[in-house]
């Protein structure tokens, strides 16, 4: 039984079973999704305070983008990531 959801298995399918590649693009999904985050949190402070913007976004981005990845939404060229693949 996994804690994780999605489970790592799984997640490792998505990139040919390469942990670094795996760990790299979920890395750059994550800071592209608090980048966004952080933008979006700037301009809802003007209408909300910031612990009901705390509560709306409780998610981590890395966590996002874990799940992003398993549902396919995330494409990436493994060669911009420095892998073998090919």
């Amino acid at each position: 039984m996994s804690l994780m959801q999605p489970p790592v298995d799984e997640l490792l399918e998505k990139t040919n079973n390469d942990k670094y590649l795996l760990c790299s693009v979920a890395a750059e999904r994550a800071r592209d999704i608090n980048d966004m985050m952080r933008g979006q949190r700037d301009r809802a402070i003007a209408l909300q305070s910031a612990t009901q913007i705390a509560q709306l976004a409780g998610r981590k981005p890395l966590s996002l983008a874990m799940e992003e990845i398993y549902r396919n939404e995330v494409g990436f060229d493994p060669q911009q990531f420095g892998t073998d693949e090919s």
